[in-house]
């Protein structure tokens, strides 16, 4: 697909800056293409829906460069292929973005043994999704796709599905040496769900305040549904953010029960 992209732009007379992952995150990405505002509604225009994106979000010069070293490879490899399907800004952070990539392996077996392997990870067994803060971006580990959101910009996702990957294919090597855990020791922080809510602090929850209702979901006293704004009002965009997080606390399952 970004070869099918990159010709389209050149037919179009568009030259765009090639980001590429190559060498050291081939394994988790694919070369992203800068363009102008102009130059990206010209496409967007007149391709349509014959090239699919992951997404689009503003680009920023960056300081981080991809390392010369080639990707990290593993005898047993439970990941497997790591494709970007989502590329979106934060919801928390606009200056940031946010990321989804799907995986080819199945992780159902293995996160157990992660869970058991690092004590700073928050573990939901029933759905299963493994969440953690890795610096300060924020992780779910479902058993086929892995959301980030907070990466600085395309390759720091990049670095960070790659650390990802090894983590968990790392411990699926040494899983012999581990007992498996599904207990939940460690939940997100309330002010990450807080970040993705209105902020109005409008009452219709049934809380006094945004915060509080936040910090109900933290407990597991409530359901993100029960905010009107986000789920029957003008702020649809805070949808997916807020079930994303809420799902690494096991109070909204992939499927929409709860």
């Amino acid at each position: 697909m970004f070869a099918r992209a990159l010709a389209a732009m050149r037919d179009m007379g568009i030259t765009p800056k090639v980001v590429s992952p190559d060498p050291a995150y081939r394994l988790v990405g694919v070369p992203a293409l800068v363009v102008t505002p102009e130059e990206r509604a010209l496409f967007t225009q007149r391709c349509g829906d014959d090239v699919v994106t992951a997404g689009w979000v503003d680009y920023r010069e960056t300081t981080e460069t991809v390392p010369a070293d080639e990707p990290r490879q593993f005898d047993e490899d439970v990941v497997g292929r790591v494709a970007l399907v989502l590329l979106a800004p934060c919801v928390a952070d606009p200056k940031k973005i946010r990321v989804t990539a799907h995986l080819s392996g199945d992780l159902a077996q293995a996160l157990p043994y992660v869970n058991a392997a690092f004590s700073h990870v928050s573990y939901v067994a029933k759905l299963p999704v493994l969440s953690l803060m890795e610096g300060h971006r924020m992780v779910s580990v479902y058993r086929d796709r892995i959301a980030i959101a907070k990466a600085n910009d395309i390759i720091d996702a990049w670095a960070t599905l790659d650390r990802l990957r090894c983590m968990v294919d790392d411990v699926w090597a040494r899983r012999a040496t581990l007992t498996p855990s599904f207990e939940l020791r460690r939940r997100p922080p309330a002010l990450e769900i807080y970040k993705r809510l209105p902020g109005t602090n409008c009452k219709l929850c049934g809380e006094a305040t945004c915060m509080a209702f936040a910090a109900a979901l933290w407990r597991g006293e409530t359901q993100p549904q029960r905010c009107q704004p986000v789920f029957a009002g003008d702020r649809g965009d805070l949808k997916d953010a807020l079930l994303q997080i809420c799902s690494g606390l096991g109070v909204y399952e992939a499927d929409g029960s709860h």
